[in-house]
């Protein structure tokens, strides 16, 4: 009578690491983004109250502009705030002061739209900090370098700028490039030799740009001649119209026919052509060199008991049951195979090396779970496994026969 086969779940192969094993691995990586997620939340709430409100004239923050918005309303001059182009287009009068707060957000469509309200108004525009790119705005001026802020002094005539002082101004320096203008034109606060105010006087109104826009805010309004500056640029019409421009304006869903490198700042295409030679470069320094392994002899020797435990040490840490019991088993099968009669490169062929098993020991199937099966579940079995081969070898190789007889006969 013979048992019958019992079925068995396969054992699940050290190839797929546990829970436990990839928290260990991957504990680090964890804690390290952690710290900079944590890191990125402090910076950001830290940093949060600087950016809110910047330019905003209801805005009390450090950058904010609540201070002249105030100084003005004690003077009898309304300051209105708006968001879309439309608003500050319709708002152009003689007797206004359109005040542009970020002209470099403003797309060619809205500045053509500002263009052709304010020019024909005879109001005054003012342009904090405009760029090159918003020349439509001042067509007579052009951005021409970008100088250091500090406290700088007129150096001109205009009578504003003489009695304001010294004045916090630089950011952004401006050239004259019309040659009808030059004469009138107030060039005022030079630095780098390019000056940061200009005034371009027109039929009934004028354009003011000024290169930054540090001395309108809360936290500097009180230094220098920044107030009575601020006053007088913004002061000299019955009404202020304060343009803050914003993506939800109808009109800045219409970008022109630029590309989309067009509109991807210079700065992050030279950052990306940075990274993408660094990442080639780290490739090339980590790469490995293809080809065969090249021999080399070692600068001390090392006894085999210690490469033989260093070994399994490391098998062990990297729970690698699959890749010991292979080469427990090719072991087992290279010394086998001259006492089988079969060729050491036949030695790894279940089709020949079984039924040369079968022939020695009488079993037909603990041949091929012994030295073919499946890797084992545990170390317990893992260790089973090598006493179950080092059993079969002592079977098979005559040598081993003979030690154990010679143990075994008394003396």
């Amino acid at each position: 009578m013979t048992d019958a086969p019992t079925t068995s779940s396969p054992p699940t192969s050290s190839v797929s690491p546990s829970a436990r094993l990839i928290w260990l691995r991957s504990r680090g990586l964890l804690v390290a983004l952690l710290v900079l997620l944590v890191a990125a939340v402090v910076i950001a709430l830290l940093r949060s109250g600087e950016q809110r409100g910047a330019l905003d004239p209801r805005s009390a923050d450090r950058n904010g502009t609540r201070a002249v918005a105030e100084l003005l309303a004690d003077r009898g001059i309304d300051t209105r705030v708006v968001t879309t182009t439309a608003e500050a287009a319709d708002a152009a009068a003689a007797d206004t002061t359109l005040l542009v707060a970020r002209p470099e957000l403003l797309t060619q469509r809205q500045l053509d739209m500002l263009r052709s309200a304010a020019a024909p108004s005879g109001g005054r525009t003012v342009l904090l900090a405009p760029d090159a790119s918003t020349t439509t705005l001042a067509p007579d001026l052009r951005a021409a370098g970008e100088p250091d802020t500090g406290t700088l002094a007129p150096r001109c005539a205009a009578d504003y700028a003489r009695r304001s002082g010294s004045v916090e101004l630089g950011g952004i320096g401006y050239e004259v490039t019309s040659e009808s203008v030059v004469e009138d034109a107030d060039t005022c606060y030079p630095a780098d030799g390019l000056p940061s105010l200009v005034r371009v006087p027109s039929a009934d109104g004028d354009t003011v740009v000024v290169g930054s826009t540090d001395f309108l805010h809360n936290e500097r309004l009180d230094e220098e001649g920044n107030a009575a500056l601020a006053l007088q640029l913004l002061g000299s019409r019955e009404q202020l119209v304060w343009y803050l421009p914003s993506p939800a304006d109808p009109a800045a869903g219409d970008s022109g026919d630029a590309s989309l490198i067009e509109l991807i700042p210079s700065g992050w295409l030279w950052g990306s052509v940075q990274l993408a030679i660094a990442a080639v470069l780290t490739a090339a320094w980590r790469a490995r060199r293809l080809g065969p392994l090249v021999p080399e002899r070692l600068p001390v020797a090392v006894p085999a008991a210690e490469a033989t435990e260093g070994r399994a040490r490391l098998y062990r840490q990297a729970d690698a049951r699959d890749r010991a019991a292979d080469a427990l088993r090719a072991a087992t099968r290279l010394r086998l195979a001259p006492f089988l009669g079969i060729a050491p490169g036949q030695a790894h062929s279940p089709d020949t090396v079984v039924p040369a098993v079968a022939r020695h020991t009488g079993e037909h199937t603990a041949g091929h779970t012994l030295l073919f099966g499946p890797p084992p579940r545990d170390d317990a079995a893992l260790v089973r496994l090598a006493d179950d081969l080092d059993h079969l070898e002592r079977r098979i190789s005559p040598a081993s026969a003979d030690s154990t007889t010679d143990k075994d006969r008394p003396s």
